[in-house]
């Protein structure tokens, strides 16, 4: 019976568990609690997956994102804050400090609300520009919603995102009808650096562009920047796999908008797919997609008649070799195997200081299994003798990074490995050279041992006395 309500009380505790692979402790920060009420549906979706969610304000006092050196909260979103400081518990280098950690963090903005300055400082760390004035309002005059901004033109209807290149894995718009349509309401559009780690997910129209709403000037002289160049929702990744999302609009994750009905300018209706963006954004945030995980690595001989030894520590020069690796990636709720896109390979180097070998890693449908997927690369190791790496290092956006490196050492031939001379057709001439000496020389040696002198020209020799 004890037994029977221990199991009871596993299942429990994995049913309330979050789906996310870090955890399931996020925090939400609010300028004042009862304002979550405006984004009940964003909440409860969050709380329907697993996630256990602690409402603070920026100036609580009893706030800490760390305890006794360790996360507090394993996600933290911020929602548009009216305080210029998020007080002495939330500055820039805590906030850091947290992505270091491999804390992952969900950050919304409003055009009527300036962002905190810890906040601002957080974006320019990670080469993310805003606004001077803090409150760039985006608006565009040919796609916005007819229905509730037919003045301001600052409710966007854009097309949920494509897929960001095709070496890239599509999460954001997979699933979306036709029909559907994005409405991004009221936001801020932020310029992004060079950064190898930033990730576009929703650009801007060519049309649209951000201005400050406190200029009343007819014509704007000063843009901070327009079309393609404003990234309304924008994703970062640390080089640890930490993952940072920026959404530009905060009211589009609010009940009014999720599943609602929008009017394009040429008067035609859709329902907005705020709600399924939202899951999406939240969920790749917080660790629910695109993570991936290394199940097991293996090396070994690939030879005729060489030993089954699993990864050995040591090889030799000329070994051919075959290396085998096996890849899950995490969707929502259970692990499946991992496919690289169409234009993408996952790549094996075999390296010293530099890489001997850089080779396309090829599906293993034997060794795959329902979950994980195999990846295998034969080949022959160098003419040269030292420490060798096997490494994996697939980084891509949108998915968490793989580094694995496996140290082998590689010997030269041993004085009883090399070939006999007589097995090499091209050592047939040296060795019939060898042969013919010795042979002359024997030749040479019998004439003269049994050669002997004549006596007649030996007695003529003698002298008398």
């Amino acid at each position: 019976m004890r037994s029977f309500f221990s199991l009871l009380a596993c299942l429990f505790v994995a049913a309330v568990s979050a789906l996310s692979t870090s955890g399931n402790r996020l925090l939400v920060v609010l300028d004042d609690v009862a304002e979550k009420v405006n984004y009940s549906k964003f909440l409860a979706d969050l709380e329907s997956r697993g996630f256990q969610l602690s409402f603070e304000t920026p100036k609580s006092e009893s706030l800490a994102l760390f305890r006794l050196g360790e996360r507090a909260y394993d996600h933290i979103a911020f929602f548009p804050s009216k305080s210029k400081g998020l007080g002495p518990n939330l500055t820039p280098n805590i906030l850091v400090d947290f992505l270091n950690a491999n804390g992952n963090i969900l950050v919304t903005l409003s055009s009527g609300v300036a962002t905190p300055t810890s906040l601002v400082s957080l974006l320019n760390e990670l080469d993310i520009q805003l606004p001077v004035d803090r409150t760039g309002l985006v608006v565009d005059h040919f796609s916005y919603d007819a229905s509730s901004a037919a003045e301001t033109h600052d409710v966007i209807l854009l097309p949920p995102p494509g897929p960001v290149r095709p070496d890239v894995k599509d999460f954001f718009s997979a699933g979306a009808a036709a029909s559907e349509i994005l409405a991004f309401p009221r936001g801020v559009g932020a310029a992004l650096g060079a950064s190898e780690l930033l990730t576009p997910v929703l650009r801007a129209p060519s049309t649209a562009y951000s201005y400050n709403p406190k200029e009343q000037a007819e014509v704007v002289d000063d843009l901070f920047a327009a079309g393609s160049q404003l990234s309304l929702v924008s994703t970062s990744q640390a080089r640890n796999s930490a993952r940072f999302t920026l959404v530009g609009s905060a009211e589009m994750l609010q009940d009014k908008w999720f599943d609602a009905e929008v009017t394009t300018a040429d008067g035609q209706t859709a329902k907005t797919f705020n709600r399924e963006f939202a899951k999406r954004v939240s969920g790749w945030t917080f660790n629910e997609i695109g993570v991936l995980r290394v199940n097991w690595i293996e090396h070994h001989l690939d030879e005729a008649g060489a030993a089954n030894e699993s990864s050995p520590s040591i090889y030799r020069i000329k070994n051919d070799v075959k290396y085998t690796i096996s890849l899950s990636e995490y969707s929502w709720t259970h692990w499946t195997p991992f496919t690289t896109p169409a234009a993408d390979t996952l790549q094996l180097e075999f390296s010293m200081l530099s890489p001997f070998h850089r080779l396309a890693l090829n599906p293993d449908p034997a060794q795959s299994t329902g979950d994980a997927a195999a990846y295998t690369a034969a080949f022959k190791l160098p003419d040269q003798h030292g420490i060798f790496n096997f490494k994996v290092n697939y980084r891509r956006p949108l998915l968490s990074n793989v580094e694995e490196k496996t140290t082998v050492s590689v010997r030269h031939m041993a004085h009883d490995e090399w070939p006999r001379s007589f097995v090499i057709s091209g050592a047939w001439p040296w060795i019939g050279g060898v042969g013919v000496t010795v042979a002359g020389w024997l030749g040479f040696v019998a004439l003269w041992m049994y050669s002997a002198p004549v006596k007649g020209r030996a007695a003529a020799g003698k002298k008398t006395q």
